[in-house]
């Protein structure tokens, strides 16, 4: 129902930007081949469930991809699963993660893979993440990180040591600028203890099978049995779908200081190429104010956990959209329960809408009213992503007595293809009310009615318990299953 803007028609009105990391400024975009974008992200280390938190950094790359396509771009999204070589210390230390997952659930590391694979991609589903053009895993790539490696020790980039070959990171000069790291600093203060590791910032590229190590996971390498480091998988899964450079990669800010500023010393060190133009990190997802949501904390939660309370996958993803992804998000069941009301009352005007039969409307053809707020949604999105404001357009757009249902509905449908909150599939659905749920509704409109707006939203609470959802529409309230 939407006409779908070229390049061109967007960029005679605005440019696209973006906070570069790497820059520490907002920066336009400019893609290597015009039309074109070529974008990374960070996929899971798949040897659990993931967490809401881990799911806030996805739903970010999602949405960048969305205002991508939605100024015009053509976008080809390359995304890793991590099913090999993540150990429990990020500084190469520890066991592999797949493998501790196996042992404890009493599965083979290949088991685990499938098992987390399949589960994290049916939360994208429900967070409506558009799935990338590529997913590549690990260890279906084996044959190219060895290659990447090789590359490395015939530029004299490595070493090796009694557990691997690692990467010798005062070779690379420019080693820590995008987390703007002091490396003097960090070696002057290193401690003994550091292995046989030349500095300490040094990290593996490929590890060694111990002796009487039982792995589900090893290849043979002209090192000696093994399997990759963590780093390597991402630099070479990232050129061979994308190339030696491309445009944007992205992850969250915990990848900044040690993975992504791993990945530009062993690419650029292999290609004397620049590597990406543009890093783009989201923020942490904290529990209170601090407190950050990990699976070592044992305080995660996960999207199930969200749909027990009786909220919805998109009350969660509007939740995301409503703090910009450089701004840390504060979850907790007070703030998701804002975003599901705000998700309720979308759902109900967007309802009410569409009983008055919209016409269909290009966009070119909308009032000069209409096309004030649909200018302004792109500027909003367009300018670093502040999803934030691009839903109170949307919002003061909805509350505009000037402009007709139709024209609502229609950039309604325009927004959406940013926003993924599916709003595009909203309807009514008649549910069949039993003598307990009507009860409920009846005390809460006496409340209603008496102003009494504390009591009522307890009601409203316990209905949201049964797994419903309450649209107060003109005709009285209705009900609308919640994703319980």
């Amino acid at each position: 129902m939407v006409v779908k803007r070229t390049e061109k028609e967007s960029k005679s009105k605005m440019k696209m930007s973006i906070f570069n990391t790497l820059t520490r400024k907002v920066e336009e975009i400019k893609p290597i081949k015009k039309g074109e974008i070529g974008m990374y992200s960070c996929g899971p280390t798949v040897y659990g469930r993931a967490h809401v938190g881990n799911m806030r950094a996805y739903i970010f790359a999602d949405t960048l991809r969305r205002v991508l396509e939605y100024y015009g771009y053509k976008v080809k999204h390359v995304m890793n699963i991590t099913d090999v070589g993540h150990l429990t210390s990020d500084a190469d230390s520890g066991e592999d993660k797949m493998q501790k997952s196996a042992r404890e659930e009493r599965l083979s590391a290949w088991d685990i893979s499938k098992k987390y694979t399949e589960l994290f991609f049916e939360d994208e589903k429900e967070l409506n993440i558009i799935r990338p053009s590529v997913v590549c895993n690990a260890t279906d790539h084996i044959k190219e990180q060895i290659e990447l490696i090789k590359s490395l020790e015939k530029k004299g980039y490595t070493y090796k040591t009694s557990d691997g070959i690692y990467f010798d990171t005062a070779k690379f000069k420019k080693y820590g600028d995008l987390a703007k790291l002091n490396i003097e600093g960090l070696q002057a203060g290193k401690r003994i203890d550091v292995g046989e590791k030349k500095n300490k910032t040094d990290f593996a590229l490929w590890k060694f099978s111990g002796e009487d190590e039982k792995r589900d996971m090893e290849w043979e390498s002209p090192w000696g049995k093994g399997f990759p480091g963590w780093h390597i998988e991402c630099s070479a899964m990232s050129m061979r779908y994308l190339g030696d450079n491309f445009d944007i990669h992205t992850g969250g800010i915990d990848h900044i200081p040690i993975h992504h500023t791993n990945e530009i010393a062993q690419s650029e060190s292999s290609t004397g190429k620049k590597f990406v133009n543009y890093w783009v990190h989201s923020e942490f997802l904290v529990l209170g104010e601090q407190e950050k949501m990990s699976k070592s904390l044992g305080n995660v939660i996960n999207l199930d956990t969200i749909k027990e309370k009786g909220f919805t996958p998109m009350d969660y993803r509007y939740l995301c959209l409503g703090v910009q992804y450089r701004k840390r998000l504060i979850f907790g069941e007070d703030v998701l329960k804002s975003a599901a009301n705000s998700m309720q009352r979308l759902r109900n005007k967007i309802i009410e809408i569409k009983e008055e039969n919209p016409k269909k409307i290009e966009l070119s053809k909308l009032s000069s009213e209409s096309k004030k707020y649909l200018e302004e949604f792109k500027e909003s999105v367009f300018n670093d992503l502040n999803t934030p404001k691009a839903l109170a357009v949307m919002w003061n757009m909805l509350s505009d007595n000037e402009i007709s249902n139709s024209e609502k509905y229609n950039l309604i449908l325009d927004f959406e293809r940013v926003l993924g909150l599916g709003l595009d599939k909203i309807k009514r659905e008649e549910i069949k009310i039993d003598n307990k749920l009507q009860k409920l509704l009846d005390k809460r409109e006496e409340f209603r009615k008496q102003k009494k707006w504390q009591e009522a939203d307890k009601i409203r609470d316990e209905i949201l318990a049964e797994g419903y959802v309450i649209l107060d529409t003109g005709e009285g309230p209705k009900l609308e299953k919640s994703g319980k």
